[in-house]
């Protein structure tokens, strides 16, 4: 059986997320619609056909904040049973460009957090997870070693 085959019937929907890290911070996403409006979120999306999640990543950065992605590496891969569909997201450590800037073009705001104001926001359900891997791993995930 396929890992990432849901145990119910519901549609699945394959996402990339970008956890950028920058200068001892990650970004943090502020939904600005939707459902989850008003929950945080790692930013990135839905993989395209023809495209790989790593692609996706990228390229949804590039879509929601204006910026570029340097080093990207897969962190974990997560999945999730939201009311309406199954999520499987593959999350990943991710660097900017020098010089690029993120831009909420698609979020109502963005914040820089440590490792200790990590629980300062509220997650979207599927992201609470990572976000306790993080805090457990944080000098792992991001040691000089990955970035």
């Amino acid at each position: 059986m396929d890992e990432h085959q849901p145990i119910s019937e519901k549609p699945t929907v394959e996402v990339a997320a970008a956890i950028i890290e920058h200068d001892g911070k990650i970004l943090a996403c502020q939904r600005a619609t939707g459902d989850y409006a008003e929950y945080w979120e790692f930013p990135g999306g839905k993989v395209e056909p023809g495209e790989t999640s790593q692609q996706a990543c990228k390229r949804e950065v590039r879509e929601e904040l204006a910026c570029r992605l340097s080093t990207t590496w897969l962190l974990d891969t997560i999945s999730y049973e939201y009311p309406e569909f199954h999520l499987v997201m593959d999350c990943f450590v991710c660097m900017l460009v020098p010089g690029s800037e993120p831009q909420p073009l698609e979020h109502a705001q963005m914040r820089w957090l440590a490792k200790d104001e990590l629980l300062d926001v509220e997650w979207l359900p599927a992201d609470n997870g990572l976000v306790r891997l993080l805090g457990t791993q944080w000098e792992a995930v991001f040691g000089n070693e990955h970035l």
